[in-house]
């Protein structure tokens, strides 16, 4: 799916998105991360920061600036690991006091089927971890976070990755990286699993939300429209990949190339992660099964 031609904020700039929230977009564009991390400032006078983003002094200047002399930053929340979300987190809780909140570190909520993955040696291919986040206070599934007037409901959503949290805010849900509008997201085993994906989107799909606000580009206005697409993409391309299979056995890079056929070449890499992370959950749903062990180069064959 394209990118909206009509995301274009201006980067370092806190724009509000509607009463108590305003959102700040980081210098780190890419094909992965769109026009850049979107950072979230939840409250009007106590503050809850949301993914304070990559290392970057930049970024760190413009998220303290967006702060006004009634105001102060009394949270800092990590919705996950990956190296373009938490890496911000301790410097600007070093500059402001404030503690910084998450599930766990970057094997925090992985399952045990990646955990025998990652143990076997499959490794790489993801966004990037941060190794060395830890959390000052970790926030299992259904905590909720209260601040001055603000409240936020911690929803484990593993996935993308193991430790991933969306934050409920009334009817509306910050949801990272789990639910874009100008991409579907990154499943890169073991970080990410796609098992776990699914349960998550049916888990989002349960409840009523009036708008999305995700970890990279525009709010997404239509929540159950867009998780009804996800869940519709990730099955078709689930009969793709068994439908090639059934023809003879492949990679995921072979996959990737014969079903990813307009992606862009700098995507290629992250749809085989993709692909991958479908092989692995057809594996344990006994439909598929790698001929000589599991391995990001191995040739996968239908049962």
């Amino acid at each position: 799916m394209m990118p909206p031609d009509d995301f274009d904020p201006a980067i370092g700039v806190a724009e509000v998105l509607e009463t108590g929230l305003r959102r700040i977009v980081a210098p780190n564009p890419s094909p992965m991360t769109y026009r850049g991390t979107n950072t979230y400032l939840v409250g009007t006078r106590g503050l809850a920061v949301i993914d304070p983003g990559p290392a970057d002094d930049t970024h760190l200047q413009a998220i303290l600036a967006a702060v006004g002399p009634d105001q102060k930053i009394t949270h800092i929340i990590v919705t996950h690991t990956h190296l373009d979300h938490s890496p911000l987190a301790r410097p600007l809780a070093q500059r402001t006091g404030a503690p910084v909140l998450a599930f766990g570190d970057a094997h925090a909520g992985r399952s045990a089927a990646m955990t025998e993955l990652a143990q076997g040696g499959l490794v790489g291919g993801g966004e990037g971890i941060d190794t060395e986040f830890r959390a000052d206070v970790e926030i299992p599934d259904g905590t909720i976070i209260t601040g001055d007037c603000w409240a936020l409901e911690a929803i484990h959503t593993p996935g993308h990755i193991g430790n991933h949290l969306c934050l409920g805010w009334g009817d509306a849900c910050l949801t990272a990286d789990h639910v874009m509008g100008w991409a579907s997201s990154l499943v890169s085993p073991p970080d990410g699993d796609l098992t776990d994906f699914m349960a998550s989107c049916a888990r989002l799909q349960a409840r009523d939300w009036r708008v999305f606000y995700p970890g990279h580009g525009a709010p997404v206005t239509d929540p159950a429209a867009r998780l009804d697409w996800l869940v519709g993409h990730r099955l078709g391309r689930e009969a793709a990949i068994l439908s090639h299979l059934a023809r003879s056995p492949a990679t995921a890079a072979d996959l990737a190339a014969a079903i990813y056929t307009e992606t862009p070449p700098a995507l290629l890499g992250a749809a085989t992660r993709n692909v991958l992370a479908h092989l692995v959950d057809l594996c344990g749903k006994d439909r598929v099964t790698p001929v000589d062990g599991m391995s990001a180069k191995a040739v996968f064959k239908t049962i």
